[in-house]
């Protein structure tokens, strides 16, 4: 009977430390329009701060120092390494990326599975890259040289599309998991960039959902957007779309959801609305 006794205490710990395992983080992405509203969320256990708006370690805000005291884990997210583009990702770039890593004792960094750049011209926009054997390969071996500078893994993200290439080899999700299996990479999934496309291209979202390597999904990103002639556009200043909490449904239908988090960049709405949709999102 001890002997029972004991592997019913054992199996007790062990489904107790597995449920925590399972438990979703909420989160929000850091905007200083938002600091004081973050501070006071006690739900908040993560946030995304934009790596590129911080080009020295003294310019980070108070807040933040405050927030990470306080125990709120804090991942950088950049916006410009160009993962998809012809040029090799400069250096500069993944050492800043890994300083903020490194500073905030951060347990991964992100950045998307698009192109910003080419010879030496910003788009000042995320850019789809054209799904073919070849782009595989450049982007592959640029999500490889900058793992290779990080101290920290690299987290990948779908980016929202109004238009796509032509002449593709391949759809979307299966380019993105040939990248993630390839490359052995973590996975960003923007919920509203995935209803973005679905909406924008005319593809199944749940499908697409379904064909992912969910197993190597790391954290979720939800935003608010807007219709305009006939295209949704990912405006991040808009409210959440009934859609995009549809499909975050569907996806912890299919596998635990670690974390999930609010975007919101501009037309920063009172704090009940923003209050009402990480409600909605922690709801889910």
């Amino acid at each position: 009977m001890a002997v029972v006794a004991v592997v019913v205490a054992v199996a007790d710990v062990v489904a107790n430390v597995m449920a925590k395992s399972m438990t979703t983080q909420l989160g929000i992405g850091f905007r200083p329009e938002l600091a004081r509203f973050i501070e006071q969320q006690e739900n908040i256990q993560f946030v995304e701060i934009v790596a590129d708006d911080f080009k020295h370690l003294e310019c980070i805000p108070q807040a933040l120092r405050d927030l990470q005291k306080r125990g709120v884990t804090i991942i950088p997210h950049s916006l410009s390494l160009s993962l998809g583009g012809a040029e090799h990702v400069a250096a500069e770039r993944i050492k800043h990326l890994d300083g903020l890593a490194r500073y905030f004792d951060s347990p991964f960094v992100s950045d998307h599975i698009a192109f910003v750049r080419a010879g030496q011209i910003e788009s000042g926009h995320l850019l789809p890259v054209r799904r073919n054997q070849a782009n595989l390969a450049v982007v592959c071996e640029n999500i490889v040289a900058v793992k290779a500078g990080l101290s920290v893994p690299l987290v990948l993200e779908n980016i929202a599309c109004t238009f796509d290439w032509p002449a593709n080899e391949m759809d979307e999700v299966t380019f993105i998991s040939a990248i993630l299996e390839r490359t052995d990479t973590r996975l960003l999934l923007d919920i509203s960039n995935l209803f973005a496309n679905s909406h924008n291209l005319n593809f199944d979202a749940i499908k697409y959902l379904e064909s992912l390597p969910l197993e190597r999904l790391e954290y979720v990103h939800m935003a608010g957007g807007v219709f305009k002639n006939g295209l949704y556009h990912d405006s991040h200043c808009h409210s959440l779309q009934a859609q995009s909490l549809q499909l975050l449904r569907a996806l912890k239908t299919i596998c635990p959801v670690p974390r999930v988090m609010l975007e919101r960049d501009d037309s920063f709405p009172s704090s009940a609305e923003l209050i009402s949709e990480l409600e909605a999102i922690a709801n889910v």
